[in-house]
């Protein structure tokens, strides 16, 4: 799983996390049940807020399933959300993801420059590309945006001396037209042209983080990076990730929403935590890694990884020894808050909660009406 939008349980009222859970099974198994288990591999934090927006915005509250036990609940069953959101979530993360393949194939990345993966991720790419626009044009969105912005992308970065705000366009455009759509599926068609406002600051977010967090190793490899083509040192990239930041949360405080906490805990709080800590990361690091030589061959443990990426995937990556202490213990008890500003800060805002606040356990775990 990936995407900038991570939240610890540590770092999220019990609730909100509960609810967060449920998005994010919801994602997966409707991914699995629609387009076939393989299509669980593109399950992202990232691809559920439009699961969330949906919900947050409709009168009544999303429709709930009982999922069986899974692994990565650590065998428990768990109610998940079952609606048009979960679904218009999967139709996206697959078509991105699809994208996201197509473009490591055509720039011949790490395992992607051997032939034959390169021929299997590619008909990989084009059969998710295909089911997400079907999901898609089910439930009235037209993928256009989303799939125009994979072949722009590809025309951006091919381009001598692109600007940042370039090459962060077509994913602006392609997050926008997704979140626009989530005030249709919910009735609040006033809602829309906030809601594409919000999507462009995040998907620019997105993109910038994504290639922040690459960056020193996309330098070492001689891979494509957007700071790189287009020139932009990691502070000028700072002041463009915190105005999207700013921007996103004015524009999340317009939305009409009938559910507000999880959207500001997710838009809001957790992209101000997820761009501090990526660039904190980034700028540990040595600011200019020597440029890999390109008559090197590719990583010959690269395949190996990839193998066991699935492999961690297909088993939700959390299989424990029978001596290991967290065996039979849930994904999010397993959550480690290392690193995790949270205790004494996740109920930041709750002053006004009787028992919230007096701990990090109790109140991680208040059930206050508040926006944590």
């Amino acid at each position: 799983m990936f995407g900038i939008v991570r939240p610890c349980r540590h770092g999220m009222c019990g609730g909100l996390f509960k609810e967060w859970m449920a998005h994010l099974c919801g994602l997966c198994l409707a991914l699995r049940d629609e387009h076939g288990h393989a299509s669980r591999l593109v399950t992202n934090y990232d691809g559920l807020l439009v699961s969330v927006l949906t919900e947050a915005q409709a009168p009544a509250s999303s429709p709930h399933r009982r999922a069986a036990a899974c692994a990565l609940r650590g065998f428990k069953g768990a109610d998940v959300v079952e609606a048009e959101g979960v679904r218009l979530a999967a139709a996206v993360s697959l078509i991105l993801a699809a994208g996201k393949v197509k473009d490591h194939v055509e720039d011949g990345d790490g395992v992607y420059a051997r032939r034959l993966v390169a021929a299997g991720a590619g008909r990989v790419a084009a059969r998710w590309s295909a089911a997400g626009s079907g999901t898609a044009s089910a439930l009235g969105f037209d993928p256009a945006p989303l799939l125009v912005a994979v072949e722009e992308q590809t025309r951006l970065e091919r381009l001598p001396n692109p600007s940042l705000l370039q090459l962060t366009a077509p994913t602006e455009a392609a997050v926008a037209a997704a979140f626009g759509h989530t005030a249709v599926l919910a009735g609040k068609p006033h809602n829309r042209e906030t809601l594409e406002e919000a999507g462009r600051y995040f998907g620019r977010l997105a993109h910038l983080l994504d290639a922040v967090e690459d960056l020193a190793r996309d330098r070492a490899q001689g891979a494509y990076n957007p700071l790189v083509a287009s020139g932009t040192d990691l502070a000028l990239a700072r002041r463009h990730c915190d105005d999207a930041v700013h921007g996103l949360r004015l524009a999340v405080a317009e939305l009409d929403l009938e559910r507000r906490p999880l959207v500001n805990a997710l838009l809001v709080r957790e992209t101000g935590r997820a761009t501090g800590r990526i660039f904190g990361e980034a700028e540990q690091e040595s600011p200019e890694a020597p440029p890999r030589d390109p008559r090197l061959k590719p990583d010959p443990g690269g395949l190996l990884s990839l193998l066991c990426l699935s492999a961690a995937c297909c088993t939700c990556g959390l299989y424990r020894p029978p001596w290991d202490e967290d065996r039979y213990k849930s994904c999010g008890e397993r959550c480690d808050p290392g690193g995790c500003d949270a205790c004494g800060q996740c109920c930041d805002g709750c002053s006004g909660c009787s028992d919230c606040c007096s701990g990090c356990s109790d109140c991680c775990n208040c059930n206050c009406n508040c926006d944590c």
